[in-house]
């Protein structure tokens, strides 16, 4: 299955609780760090929800 990395490019603060959590759900707690998670339609549905907070990319 896919990977994709998720990285945090934009701060939590002032941001939406629903927000919040869900970078908090796909492990990214701070500003520039990076996770990789595989492309299920549950985290593709989290990034999408956050995807101004995020930059992401698919990997193999």
């Amino acid at each position: 299955m896919k990977k994709i990395k998720v990285t945090q490019v934009k701060s939590k603060i002032g941001r939406l609780k629903n927000q919040k959590r869900t970078l908090e759900a796909l492990g990214l707690r701070r500003m520039n760090q990076t996770v990789e998670h595989e492309a299920t339609p549950t985290i593709l549905g989290m990034v999408n929800t956050v995807k101004h907070l995020v930059s992401f990319e698919e990997t193999k």
